[in-house]
């Protein structure tokens, strides 16, 4: 549990982190969790579009996603083909569709100049900035009741955990979470809970209607990782994306085990500079049935095809 946390503290894990990135990037597959790669089938729907941040289905087949460096949202249709919708954006970072909207953020990074939560209207193309002046925002999750969270990871000033944002009233509240430098988030199987991770390589648990009574349930040392996005299933899993080893884990929860299901999307270079690696998972339709869609720093949209008797139901209610 985090209540509060020191910045003594809060420096010395941030240091610890920093460590951490050096010697598993120095060493590839030093850090590597057992692997269960198994069954699963990954292809290739869209690749060289940039450095892929974020995702999410837009109920037809296709995603909406963003690029964090050439500075756009951009559609990728079912048939696998790509448009930038809106350019000239500061770092786009987490995305999420509602109905005719699509929710986003700009301003993603440790040190960015603050960012905004904005929406797209898919009828008209005509986008409204809904909240500025935000502290780093990463990672953003549509709630059952039609409310926005979004997590930052901004140091340029105290910080501000996870937000609330209630789009049908306009209602925000800054801080909502405590938890400090966020960034991926997920609804967990309850629905009474969400999932979260920040830059001290944990993954937490915050309830809903106690949002400050957190919890780890994966971190060092059954995992170690730089974690980015993520999702669950309606069963249990957590699918995690990751830096350091350009990774998928499935997690469970309950125990923290952790295992890759793919790993190597990392973008190519001569020398590795993390965060590099996947980015975003989300469950979809494939078919009839479910996968996982991920987005990496490599420029590339990937399936993620389960074997036979993985039960990929999405945990949150509001998937396509």
């Amino acid at each position: 549990m985090i209540n509060g946390l020191g910045s003594r503290r809060i420096r010395a894990a941030l240091v610890a982190a920093g460590l951490a990135i050096g010697v598993v990037a120095a060493v590839p597959g030093s850090a590597a969790a057992q692997s269960c790669a198994q069954g699963w089938e990954v292809s290739t729907i869209v690749s060289g579009i940039g450095n892929l941040e974020n995702l999410d289905a837009d109920g037809g087949g296709g995603f909406y996603l963003t690029g964090i460096i050439d500075g756009y949202l951009g559609h990728v249709d079912a048939a696998g083909t790509f448009e930038k919708l809106v350019t000239g954006l500061d770092h786009p970072a987490g995305v999420r569709v509602a109905g005719r909207y699509v929710y986003f953020l700009t301003g993603d990074g440790v040190a960015e100049a603050p960012g905004t939560l904005r929406r797209y209207n898919r009828d008209t193309g005509e986008v409204e900035v809904l909240l500025t002046d935000l502290n780093g925002p990463n990672g953003l999750l549509l709630l059952p009741d039609g409310d926005l969270l979004f997590t930052t990871i901004g140091i340029n000033g105290a910080p501000t955990g996870i937000g609330r944002y209630r789009p049908a009233t306009g209602e925000y509240t800054k801080t909502w979470s405590n938890v400090p430098w966020t960034n991926g988030i997920a609804l967990a199987p309850d629905g009474k809970s969400i999932y979260t991770d920040n830059l001290m390589l944990q993954v937490f648990r915050v309830p809903l209607d106690a949002p400050n009574d957190v919890t780890v349930v994966a971190g060092p040392p059954q995992l170690l990782a730089l974690p980015d996005d993520m999702e669950a299933t309606r069963d249990g899993k957590l699918f995690l994306a990751e830096h350091l080893q350009g990774a998928v884990y499935q997690i469970d929860p309950a125990t923290g085990a952790a295992c890759s299901i793919v790993t190597g999307l990392i973008k190519p270079g001569p020398f590795r500079n993390p965060p590099d690696g996947a980015t975003s998972v989300r469950i979809a339709k494939d078919g009839d049935s479910w996968a996982l869609y991920v987005t990496s720093m490599d420029g590339a949209l990937r399936k993620l095809r389960p074997p036979a008797g993985i039960d990929l139901t999405p945990a949150d209610p509001t998937h396509r």
